[in-house]
C-alpha cells in the first residue's frame, strides 16, 4: 500500500473592497503553501512555519484538517482515510483581513480533492468552502483568482471571476495589532438605513462596471462605503485619515481589507506611485500612534493551484 502527497499554493485575498460587503473580493500575489499526505490509519501530524505558526492548532481543531474531513465525508471516503500529515508554509498574516482562514480552508479542500482524483470541480469546492466559512467573499477569489463577484441564493453559491481592464497594484498596510473577524462583526448594526443600502449597491455596481470596461474616471468614488467601515473605524485608529492620505498620494481609493485591520489602497499601475502611497499611509497611521508595514501586491490570476503530486511512502 502506498501513500501519496500533494502540494498546493493558495493566494491571499481581500474582501469587500469598500462597498461590496460580503460580495466582492480579489486574489493577491501573496501565498500560503501546504503539503498533504492522507493516511489510512488514524493519526494527525501537523507542522507550520512562517506567519502565525505559533498560533496554529496542531490537533483536530486545525481548520485545514476540518476542511479535509469535510470533503472526505462528502466524497464518502472518510472511513478510508482517517489520518493525515499536513505541512504548512505561511506568508499571509493571521487575523489581519487577508483571508488567512479562507486560504486554509481552500488549501485543505483543494489538496484532498486532488488526492481523491478530483471528484469535485471548482464550483463544488466553492460551495464546500462557503459551507465551512459561512460566506464566499474570501474563499471565491482564493479558488478562482482575479476579481470576483459572489452571490448566495437560497444557499446556492455563484461566482463570477474576471480580470479588470485597468491594471492595478495594491498597497496593503499591515498594522502591528490583530483584529478578529468576530470582533469586527460584533460592532455592525443589525439594520441599516435604506439610503445606505442604496449607496452601497450603486457604488459596488459602479466599481465592477468601471473595472470591466476600463473606465478610470468612474473609480474615483467607487470605493466608498456606508455599510461597515464607519462602524469599524473605532477599531482601527486613523483609518479614514489613512484612506485620504492614500488617495492624495495617487491611489484611486482605499478600503478596509476584509474585516481589518489591514487597509488596502488601489493604485493605477501607470502612475508608478506605490512607494508614495505606502509612505503616505504609513505616516498617517503613525500620526495615530500605529506602526504598520506595507505589502506591495498585484492581482493573482490563477487562484488555488496544485504544484505537485508524488508517491511518498510504499508499505
Amino acid at each position: 500500500m502506498s501513500e501519496h502527497s500533494v502540494r498546493v499554493r493558495v493566494p491571499a485575498t481581500s474582501a469587500n473592497l469598500g462597498p461590496g460587503f460580503d460580495a466582492l473580493g480579489i486574489a493577491c500575489t501573496l501565498y500560503n503553501e501546504m503539503t498533504l499526505t492522507l493516511m489510512h490509519e488514524k493519526g494527525l501530524h501537523i507542522s507550520a512555519r512562517g506567519e502565525g505558526a505559533l498560533y496554529i492548532p496542531s490537533d483536530s481543531r486545525n481548520i485545514v484538517w476540518k476542511s479535509i474531513q469535510y470533503i472526505l465525508e462528502r466524497a464518502g471516503r472518510a472511513d478510508e482515510f482517517q489520518g493525515a500529515k499536513i505541512r504548512m508554509s505561511n506568508r499571509i498574516p493571521l487575523s489581519r483581513g487577508l483571508g488567512s482562514s479562507a486560504t486554509a480552508i481552500v488549501a485543505g479542500l483543494t489538496a484532498a480533492n486532488a488526492l481523491l482524483d478530483c471528484p469535485f470541480d471548482r464550483h463544488d469546492i466553492l460551495q464546500l468552502a462557503t459551507d465551512i466559512e459561512g460566506h464566499p467573499d474570501n474563499v471565491a477569489p482564493a479558488i478562482y483568482g482575479g476579481f470576483t463577484v459572489n452571490t448566495v441564493t437560497r444557499g446556492h453559491v455563484e461566482c463570477f471571476s474576471f480580470l479588470p481592464r485597468i491594471f492595478l497594484r495594491f498597497v496593503v498596510m499591515v498594522p502591528d495589532f490583530y483584529l478578529s473577524t468576530k470582533s469586527a462583526r460584533q460592532v455592525l448594526p443589525a439594520k441599516v438605513p435604506r439610503s445606505d443600502a442604496v449607496f452601497n449597491i450603486s457604488h459596488a455596481a459602479m466599481m465592477v462596471a468601471a473595472l470591466a470596461r476600463g473606465s478610470e474616471k468612474h473609480l474615483e468614488n467607487a470605493f466608498e462605503d456606508a455599510l461597515h467601515q464607519t462602524y469599524r473605524a473605532p477599531l482601527i485608529p486613523g483609518m479614514f485619515d489613512v484612506f485620504a492620505a492614500a488617495k492624495k498620494a495617487g491611489a484611486y481609493g482605499a478600503a478596509l481589507s476584509g474585516a481589518g485591520p489591514c487597509l488596502i489602497a488601489f493604485v493605477p499601475e501607470h502612475r508608478k506611485c506605490t512607494e508614495d502611497v505606502a509612505a503616505a499611509m504609513q505616516e498617517a497611521f503613525r500620526a495615530h500612534d500605529v506602526e504598520a508595514r506595507p505589502l506591495h501586491l498585484r492581482l493573482d490570476t490563477k487562484g488555488a493551484r496544485v504544484l505537485r503530486r508524488r508517491e511518498a511512502i510504499t508499505k
